[in-house]
């Protein structure tokens, strides 16, 4: 999604809408897992040099259940706010200002800058029943609360059983001074 600078300054402010495809958020190291087209809606007006971004990015991801790692389609709707310049004394002044050295802007990183900081931690799926849990992987298992409470008494008392074998010469040691 690039615009030019100068067709900017001609038709501030200037309104656009376009449908940008972001599924390289999918190859990237993240939840999310599908992610279509989304909608891009908004405008620019120019003051003072300073290009001012307003617009909505509206569209759904999909991402993994936290309980069940199944697919959960997520609806989101950014407003996102965004301001340029291509004079460098006030990048200097105002951190929140970005620098432009060229005479066409790429908005579509910031896009999907704005996109990725509204992927949420966690989400849950509606049909999240304990019937389709995954039970078990590579290396571990799902168990319930009471296997779990067996499982641990049983390893406590093997371990209240098993002598330190540093320790075992000294087992015999009052059975010897008693005799």
């Amino acid at each position: 999604m690039k615009f030019s600078l100068q067709k900017i300054k001609r038709e501030s402010p200037y309104e656009f809408e376009e449908t940008v495809n972001v599924d390289e958020l999918e190859r990237m190291d993240n939840d999310i897992r599908k992610i279509p087209d989304v909608k891009v809606k908004g405008n620019v007006s120019v003051k003072q040099d300073i290009y001012t971004f307003q617009y909505s990015i509206k569209g759904t991801m999909t991402l993994p259940c936290a309980r069940t790692l199944v697919d959960v389609p997520y609806e989101f709707d950014i407003q996102a706010f965004d301001q340029f310049t291509d004079v460098d004394y006030k990048v200097k002044e105002d951190e929140e200002i970005h620098f432009i050295d060229q005479e066409v802007l790429d908005l579509l990183p910031y896009i999907k800058e704005n996109i990725l900081l509204e992927v949420p931690i966690r989400v849950y799926s509606d049909e999240a029943t304990m019937d389709n849990i995954i039970s078990e992987g590579n290396g571990w298992d799902l168990l319930q609360e009471e296997d779990h409470e067996e499982l641990k008494a049983n390893h406590e008392e093997e371990e209240q059983e098993k002598v330190d074998p540093r320790l075992s010469s000294l087992k015999n040691f009052f059975e010897d001074k008693n005799d």
